[in-house]
């Protein structure tokens, strides 16, 4: 594969494809889960999963990010095993249907990485920058795949433990310098950041980031963000989840003003016009 493909012009190569990050894209979210904290999202026949898939690369979804193992606040813990038989299913059966579909795999751990890479995806999204996992990076290095490191403190469990900063902007810019320069440093270099929206900060500092992403530009990184339908959203709003879709829409416009490439949602339809919208803008 072509080294370096993050770069200042933002580049993904994904399926031996160059994808030119001139405009932001959208990343659907398929939960192969039975407790992910938006229950629209989760997926588990095979039926509804095919539909799912389908569904949202008709809408325009340049990458669909599969994932067994729910992240929310104060989720619970669930074995490798069956993490592996979730998303691997998963992705075999999307990968049989619609060929040419570019799959993520949203996972912390490096064996059910490896064996997602396997069945069909070509990219890894870890939600603990390989803190949860010490063979998660040899892993990248080895199928050379783009990776998304995400900030997070603490695991799922803990991490709404471990929200204080004293500064909390510089302190993810210095935590994604540290990761990029170690990347760098074992030949891993097509990095992708996410700032981690409710993973380890408060609604305050959720708003906080978002304000200021383009603090993030000096990186020189593609910048995903994941806002879709969280309790930043509909904790502001008064309203539920599955009530935040206008919230969500209207944060995801502020975040690719504002130098966001890639949007990760559970409507994809409404993420593509944003995108559309915004492209008549600028």
């Amino acid at each position: 594969m072509v080294k370096d493909i993050f770069n200042t012009k933002q580049h993904l190569l994904l399926k031996d494809k160059i994808h030119a990050l001139k405009r932001p894209v959208v990343m659907g979210i398929l939960n192969i889960t039975p407790d992910s904290f938006y229950a629209e999202s989760r997926v588990s026949t095979e039926n509804e999963i095919v539909r799912k898939a389908e569904e949202m690369l008709n809408q325009g979804a340049e990458i669909l990010d599969v994932g067994g193992y729910s992240t929310r606040p104060g989720a619970g813990e669930i074995s490798e095993q069956e993490e592996l038989d979730r998303v691997t299913g998963a992705v075999q059966l999307i990968r049989t249907h619609f060929e040419d579909a570019v799959l993520s795999v949203d996972t912390f751990r490096a064996k059910v990485a490896e064996e997602a890479l396997r069945a069909g995806a070509s990219m890894i999204n870890d939600i603990s920058g390989g803190e949860m996992d010490p063979d998660m990076w040899p892993l990248v290095r080895k199928m050379n795949v783009p990776y998304v490191i995400m900030h997070m403190r603490g695991t799922p469990q803990t991490m709404m433990e471990n929200t204080h900063y004293d500064d909390l902007l510089m302190e993810l810019i210095d935590y994604f310098q540290q990761k990029i320069g170690a990347l760098n440093a074992v030949g891993i270099n097509d990095v992708i950041i996410d700032p981690g929206l409710g993973f380890s900060k408060t609604l305050h500092q959720n708003y906080e980031i978002i304000k200021k992403l383009d603090y993030f530009k000096v990186l020189e990184r593609p910048l995903l963000i994941g806002v879709s339908r969280k309790s930043m959203i509909y904790k502001v709003l008064d309203c539920t989840p599955e009530q935040a879709l206008n919230g969500t829409t209207a944060l995801n416009a502020f975040a690719i003003f504002n130098g966001a490439k890639i949007l990760r949602v559970h409507d994809v339809k409404e993420a593509v016009e944003v995108i559309k919208l915004y492209e008549n803008l600028v």
